[in-house]
């Protein structure tokens, strides 16, 4: 993800800034349990009495005293995990919270960017806080099948609303529970009418995502098309950088495909876009209002080729939900 030295530098200091209220809190809880259970502190003073008399034991070159530190050691420690359990703490409460616990809110993992910078990165460049703030309130534990009838039915599938959506769900799950895995790459492509939760599935999947460390990038159309209008003319290093990340992120979300106003560039570069995420394995959603034929007549046969072949097609239909909520 490409930053520059502004970015880079606000993206290390909110690092930094996780990393004292990390500490701060630590300190706070470590005082409180001290409090409520003075032989705790009894023990971190002996954990570290006894490292720094065996240190010295070792230094005078006594073979033995790395053992008899390790016994002590998790004596000491078996003790304060049993009273923080007696006094019901969690076991780990002695234990900083990190927001990432996998580079401990540094940023980094060996050296390398953590999947959570470069998810930071993503947010910073693309703006794609808000994005976050939705899918608090559009996610699976938030879907109701209570919008969808069993009465309403498909004649093309013989399927009702209510149980084309339990199967797009199912499919959604199993777009999330395979992602990525060794022999799989899979996009989605929502279609229907407007209201029907095409969005509302592609957030749920999303959230699922994110929270399990892959990096996704949300766009309605109008906004992706502006930025890749943007990678090809504007010739500016940064620009083109950020134009390529389109390409390389784990999920892309275009929604609102067929909503922007679209021409001979929009076709090329949905095509050019589509075509690139598929040859690099990288996974796409779109949703759409847009029938399979419409595609083609707006997007052209090659755009509507590699959706066919390369994606799992879900259509959705049933009453507007948003207007089912405003009369209930």
């Amino acid at each position: 993800m490409p930053l520059n030295n502004s970015q880079y530098d606000q993206l290390i200091r909110s690092y930094d800034a996780k990393q004292l209220k990390n500490q701060h809190d630590l300190e706070q809880r470590v005082r409180y349990a001290y409090l409520k259970v003075p032989r705790l502190r009894e023990i971190d003073n002996a954990i570290a009495s006894a490292s720094v008399s065996q240190a010295r034991k070792m230094l005078d070159g006594d073979t033995k005293a790395l053992s008899s530190l390790k016994e002590q050691l998790a004596a000491y420690r078996k003790e304060r995990e049993d009273l923080l359990v007696r006094y019901e703490f969690p076991a780990d409460y002695f234990e900083p919270a990190y927001s990432c616990k996998d580079c401990k809110d540094t940023g980094f993992i060996n050296g390398k960017r953590c999947h959570c910078f470069k998810q930071a990165a993503i947010d910073l460049v693309y703006t794609q806080s808000n994005l976050k703030d939705i899918l608090i309130r559009e996610n699976f534990s938030t879907f109701s099948y209570d919008y969808y009838s069993d009465e309403d039915i498909n004649p093309a599938t013989g399927l009702s609303s209510f149980a084309t959506v339990k199967d797009a769900v199912e499919k959604c799950r199993d777009f999330i529970l395979n992602f990525q895995s060794p022999g799989n790459f899979s996009n989605l492509y929502f279609y229907g009418d407007t209201g029907i939760g095409k969005t509302f599935l592609s957030n749920c999947i999303a959230k699922e995502l994110l929270d399990a460390g892959y990096s996704v990038i949300y766009f309605t159309a109008f906004q992706l098309f502006d930025i890749l209008s943007k990678g090809v003319f504007d010739k500016d290093e940064d620009a083109v950088a950020t134009h390529q990340n389109i390409y390389t992120c784990d999920l892309l979300i275009i929604d609102d495909l067929g909503t922007e106003l679209y021409n001979s560039f929009t076709t090329s570069q949905l095509f050019l876009c589509l075509n690139e995420r598929i040859l690099r394995k990288k996974s796409t959603i779109i949703s759409t209002n847009l029938e399979m034929k419409q595609l083609a007549d707006i997007y052209s046969e090659r755009v509507l080729s590699r959706i066919s072949s390369n994606y799992t097609i879900i259509k959705l239909f049933g009453r507007d939900i948003r207007l089912l909520k405003r009369s209930r």
